[in-house]
């Protein structure tokens, strides 16, 4: 059952505090994404983080959505902030937004940048020599405004631990959700995306929109799909399953999956069942070959080599670090 807002408990002893930096005429859409992933989840979820607004100027803010939002904080906020997300800003930040920013990253904490919020660490130079996903409507600008950036505009995501930027608005839950995976491991992410009732986890390398096509309609919808893999993980689903499911042929799925998720469709299955047995790992003493059973990787022997490949470690090496 939601929690009444006006019952919101207090936050944690010691928490990681996310502070959000928005500006006059924001898009609410990225600021309610982090928010709904930092914020109370009820008593059945540990609560790790604080979420809190900011702005240069406090008040009553207009927003895209035609209705204010007032705002207690100014940038003092991010004197003590973990993680600054910077949900949308405009392209020539002032002297004191840049001077707060510029002073949260060197005291060490997180800069998270969503669609034109990236403006703000690459004025500062922290995006120098990097990687940023950018919006593809945005791409031009920064590059000419800022030559020492990498542009993507392909992905949804890109993440230097010190730094890391979203190209669209709606990528804001995968990469807080991302941010919630590394910090407190894939069962926690995992439980907060359940109750947001969000999509599967999006990785970074995902692509941020698919090109237009050349001649045809768009491609449906994978949703569907996606939601009855995840349904039936324990089972050896090929290729030609999905596309039977789909209505469609093998070589039409796999353009599809290319074209919206970035990936092959089994890359796709592979890095769900991955992610399900990182979660059975940090929650249970299941033993491997009954883990690999259950996310449809066949044998203990199969689970340990896809696991090692893709993490680098062991099965009971991954299990420990969360004990």
């Amino acid at each position: 059952m939601p929690l009444d807002c006006r019952e919101m408990p207090p936050a944690p002893p010691d928490p990681h505090r996310v502070v959000a930096l928005v500006a006059p005429n924001q898009e609410l859409y990225p600021v309610t994404s982090a928010s709904a992933v930092f914020g109370y989840h009820g008593p059945d979820i540990p609560q790790h983080y604080s979420f809190s607004l900011c702005a240069e100027h406090p008040g009553s803010l207009p927003t895209t959505l035609g209705v204010p939002i007032h705002v207690d904080s100014g940038l003092e906020a991010l004197d003590d902030a973990d993680t600054v997300v910077i949900a949308g800003w405009t392209l020539a930040p002032s002297p004191a937004v840049l001077h707060a920013v510029s002073r949260a990253h060197t005291r060490g904490a997180r800069i998270v940048a969503v669609c034109a919020g990236i403006f703000i660490p690459a004025t500062l130079g922290i995006l120098d020599g990097r990687r940023a996903s950018v919006h593809w409507e945005l791409s031009g600008e920064l590059t000419a405004r800022h030559p020492r950036v990498i542009p993507d505009d392909t992905v949804i995501y890109v993440d230097h631990g010190d730094v890391a930027t979203a190209g669209a608005s709606a990528a804001t839950l995968d990469l807080c959700l991302h941010q919630v995976l590394q910090e407190y491991g894939t069962a926690h992410a995992m439980r907060i995306g359940r109750q947001l009732a969000a999509g599967p986890h999006r990785e970074g390398c995902q692509r941020q929109y698919p090109p237009l096509p050349t001649t045809g309609p768009m491609p449906d919808s994978l949703a569907s799909l996606l939601e009855w893999l995840l349904s039936r993980l324990p089972d050896q689903i090929t290729v030609q399953d999905m596309a039977d499911y789909s209505g469609v042929s093998p070589r039409t799925l796999t353009r599809q999956f290319a074209e919206q998720l970035g990936v092959p469709p089994a890359r796709w299955l592979l890095e769900r069942r991955l992610a399900a047995t990182r979660a059975l790992l940090e929650e249970t003493d299941l033993p491997v070959e009954t883990i690999a059973t259950r996310v449809g990787l066949s044998s203990a022997v199969n689970l340990r080599r896809r696991f090692h490949t893709a993490l680098h470690t062991t099965p009971a090496a991954y299990r420990r670090s969360f004990r």
